[in-house]
């Protein structure tokens, strides 16, 4: 049936966005507070992933429960992965603050080539098989031909991570430091703000959160290589500049509609063009909106 096929496209989509939605939130958070692209966020997501099949191959082992291997294996996959974000800062980007805007650019695409090898040495270049650790639901059997509880799990995930991450920045001490940096860096340390520390939170927020994204889609796709990070990367980065980059609620919805987009692209024309639709979107919205759907265009002093 139209409909049915319809409603499996959307619900892909939404799934497949949602997971944009989760790393370009990295982006946006990083790009909001220093104004810079971490291009090497994607490897973060990718080194999540990887984290959460080791710790997850040996909770298997030691025969723990399937739900409690991705509650463990993701938990190490977060840490670990912040624990890479804030180095990332400290040796990447931190000498280069008072550089031309270039040079961290730079910085960050080296450190995304690094990376991405690094893995490659250290594991495999191969696709590796990851289990399925998100457990079925009784209640979603009637619609499992429709949407699984993986894509479920995905979809509340991201609109809990983007309700709390907006929590965060509008009603605490450290969202309010957050955003006082991202509006003048001077006056705020003039009223005590730590820029060092709001900017190091900020890595480790938005790369916790491409881990979640790491551990999630592997579960959903069933395997890893160490070159998941780079496309994903990409199309997260193009999520949070269709939302408008440095939006919270922006990065989300960039994401859905990226995801939407290459979902209804892929089943209604061409599955050899998923890529294609959504460079193309971005270009469409360059061109007609550069600010993204919900930014604001902003005038720089000079």
């Amino acid at each position: 049936m139209d409909w049915l096929y319809f409603l499996e496209l959307f619900l892909s989509g939404l799934t497949k966005g949602s997971i944009y939605a989760l790393i370009a939130l990295g982006y946006t958070m990083v790009y909001g507070i220093i104004q810079l692209i971490n291009f090497a966020h994607g490897e973060v997501y990718m080194i999540g992933a990887f984290t959460g099949l080791i710790v997850a191959s040996i909770l298997t082992l030691l025969g723990l429960n399937t739900l409690s291997i991705l509650l463990l294996a993701s938990m190490a996959a977060i840490i670990y992965s912040a624990a890479y974000g804030f180095t990332i800062e400290k040796i990447a980007y931190k000498p280069l603050r008072q550089a031309p805007r270039l040079s961290p650019l730079i910085s960050a695409i080296g450190m995304s080539i690094f990376l991405q090898n690094y893995v490659m040495i250290a594991q495999t270049s191969d696709f590796m098989p990851f289990p399925s650790l998100i457990p079925d639901f009784e209640f979603m059997e009637p619609y499992a031909h429709i949407i699984g509880s993986p894509e479920l799990v995905i979809i509340l995930t991201t609109m809990v991570v983007m309700i709390f991450l907006t929590v965060l920045i509008k009603f605490t001490r450290i969202g309010k430091a957050m955003r006082a940096t991202a509006q003048d860096k001077g006056m705020a340390m003039l009223v005590g703000v730590n820029i060092d520390r709001v900017i190091s939170m900020t890595f480790i927020i938005g790369t916790a959160l491409a881990a979640v994204g790491g551990i999630l889609t592997a579960c959903h796709v069933g395997q890893i290589n160490f070159y998941i990070g780079f496309l994903a990367g990409l199309k997260a980065f193009t999520a949070a500049v269709l939302g408008g980059i440095g939006s919270i609620p922006g990065a989300v919805l960039g994401g859905l509609v990226l995801g939407l987009t290459e979902s209804f692209g892929t089943g209604y024309i061409s599955s050899d063009y998923e890529d294609v639709f959504a460079f193309t979107l971005l270009i469409l919205i360059l061109i007609f909106r550069p600010a993204g759907i919900l930014g604001r265009s902003t005038t720089q002093k000079v």
